[in-house]
């Protein structure tokens, strides 16, 4: 059982930066791949991110891809999501995801643990 708790998200406005962090539970944190999905009022939850088990490869969404960092701290079981230059458009409750497999059950929505959620809005 692993339990996932998010953090940080917050009020920005457009351009700024924001860092989410995801504290797990469990001695097996580094067994799984883990991830980022988010969800907009009246949208369905969408691929954010994702790392592989040991935080060397990763994978992002194209509507992200070089403003959002995933990284992971295996030692401080945690992984972490840095957005910059955020846009209206990234305003979303952001989940974190961890799956036991690979980083392509994260992308193929093959979640095994979902955290709660945090709310990240990015004002014009």
């Amino acid at each position: 059982q692993v339990q996932l708790v998010e953090s940080g998200g917050g009020l920005v406005q457009a351009g700024g930066s924001l860092r989410l962090s995801c504290a797990a539970s469990g001695r097996t944190f580094s067994s799984y791949a883990m991830g980022w999905f988010r969800q907009a009022p009246g949208k369905e939850r969408e691929f954010v991110a994702a790392i592989n088990r040991g935080g060397v490869i990763t994978y992002y969404a194209d509507s992200v891809k070089g403003r959002f960092t995933i990284s992971r701290d295996n030692a401080k079981i945690t992984v972490s999501l840095q957005m910059n230059s955020l846009k209206p458009e990234d305003t979303a409750v952001y989940y974190c995801a961890a799956a036991r497999s690979s980083t392509y059950a994260i992308r193929s929505r093959e979640v095994d643990y979902w955290g709660q959620g945090t709310q990240v809005t990015v004002s014009s």
